[in-house]
């Protein structure tokens, strides 16, 4: 895998990198090593200028051993060849230089299926596309003040070698079309902002037009435009499939990663089997859908991506785990060990995060709101993980009067508890809209998308214009 070191061929790299593997295993609870080739593309078109063309290549490898106290020495390395590979196993296992009798490697190759490959388009297609994408927001509205059109595919071959006697190979493809708008009235600023994406290839364009993605934008931007002030206070709220997953994977998931709810630094520590959500709820992270950004076959320690059940009809009944979460816990690895890069130790993730479609017609739930707030699409926000709480903006919103939507409303927030909310949620829809984007934990970045149907909550806290009385 990986370029050809000038001295060694393929083979020859395979050769040291099994030396190396058996090192760093020996006495030790786990040990893997991570070869990564990584090519990335990114462009960005704003204010009719092309600012950026960046194009590059990075190779590596990432050594781990698991101590029998649980403890991890973890290096890696930009020199793929077996004298460094065997180097850094030495360094990190503490021991001599005594060669240890290889054993056969069970081998897996798996490439993330792409309809039409990247490389069936020139750098000039490409960077028509932007332009395209562009003309399209410009066009809209005089209001239309700044225009960023951005598009990025990166490329990802990996290999892992585990001490299991495990050889994984996959390759895999991320593809990212976003556009933001942002218009003006009277001082007033509005964005708009339209991500697609996932692990495909540029079939993305077939289903996401580049003006059309960047026509949403546009709208959701002049739209909120001309919005009045939300109005502050408890209110039902209801969360659009429209709004993706981000709730659910802000405000619940991250306490639901092993690291996190076995280590006591979750609100759902030591309740597995307790009722934690409404009946209604049924929380799933699956990297195995098909196209999703977080989508993979295996983890980044070579286990099988699986989905998860996590609460199941109210109740929780897993967490997810990577090798080192399972073995201090005495639980199944179950593949939700991800990292950024070779450069990083895997650690729990999420990967495509969703809480299950159930029973009630969306249009139905709207019509149950006689006075509340429909949110369409969610804007940032700050979650605390050891509690629940959260706010965040909601970057489009709409007033719900006598069960029916409507005007817009600008400047919204939302202020809860992510727990205290799966317990509340009242009406879940049958439809289900996801959103995608890149998860930050513990200085790693790991894409990753997010999904949720139509909800009702009853009561929670809206942020926005205080009108005297």
């Amino acid at each position: 895998m990986g370029p050809e070191p000038p001295t060694e061929s393929e083979d020859m790299l395979v050769a040291g990198a099994e030396k190396a593997l058996a090192l760093l295993s020996e006495g030790a609870l786990f040990a893997d090593l991570y070869l990564e080739k990584t090519r990335s593309l990114r462009l960005v078109l704003e204010n009719e200028r092309l600012e950026e063309i960046s194009l590059g290549e990075d190779v590596g490898a990432g050594l781990r051993r698991i101590n029998p106290d649980f403890q991890t020495a973890f290096g890696f390395t930009h020199e793929l060849s077996g004298e460094a590979l065997w180097d850094l196993a030495r360094e990190l296992s503490r021991k001599g230089g005594e060669e240890i009798k290889r054993r056969p490697l069970l081998q897996t190759k798996v490439r993330l299926p792409v309809r039409i490959p990247l490389e069936k388009e020139e750098l000039s297609e490409k960077v028509f596309r932007l332009r395209t994408a562009e003309r399209a927001a410009w066009g809209r509205s005089r209001a239309i003040r700044q225009v960023k059109v951005i598009y990025q595919e990166v490329e990802k071959e990996i290999a892992i070698l585990t001490s299991e006697d495990r050889l994984v190979e996959e390759s895999r493809i991320y593809l990212l079309f976003a556009v933001q708008v942002v218009a003006e009235k009277e001082g007033v600023l509005q964005q708009g902002y339209e991500p697609v994406g996932g692990t495909m290839g540029l079939e993305l364009f077939e289903e996401h037009p580049p003006e059309e993605v960047a026509l949403r934008a546009a709208e959701r931007a002049l739209r909120m435009l001309s919005a009045p002030r939300a109005p502050a206070g408890r209110m039902p709220v209801v969360l659009s499939a429209e709004a993706g997953g981000t709730m659910i994977h802000e405000a619940v998931g991250h306490g639901l990663e092993a690291d996190h709810a076995e280590e006591g630094f979750s609100v759902y520590a030591g309740r597995l089997g307790e009722k934690v959500a409404s009946p209604l709820i049924t929380v799933i992270d699956d990297p195995t859908l098909p196209g999703k950004r977080g989508s993979y076959a295996f983890d980044d320690e070579g286990c099988p991506a699986e989905p998860v059940v996590l609460i199941e009809e109210g109740v929780l009944r897993n967490f997810l785990y990577d090798r080192l979460t399972a073995l201090k816990f005495g639980r199944r690895p179950n593949g939700h060990g991800r990292r950024e890069s070779y450069r990083h130790r895997p650690i729990p993730r999420m990967a495509n995060t969703y809480i299950a479609p159930g029973p009630h017609d969306p249009e139905e739930i709207i019509r149950s709101v006689d006075r509340g707030l429909l949110v369409r699409k969610m804007g940032g926000g700050e979650v605390n993980p050891v509690t629940g709480d959260f706010v965040f903006e909601v970057a489009e919103g709409y007033l719900l009067e006598g069960g029916e939507i409507g005007e817009p409303v600008r400047g919204a927030t939302l202020a809860g508890n992510g727990p205290q909310v799966l317990q509340e949620i009242d009406m879940v829809g049958s439809d289900l809209g996801f959103g995608l984007g890149t998860c930050g934990k513990d200085g790693q970045g790991v894409p990753v998308s997010d999904a949720q149907p139509t909800l009702r909550i009853p009561e929670l806290l809206v942020g926005g214009e205080v009108k005297a009385r």
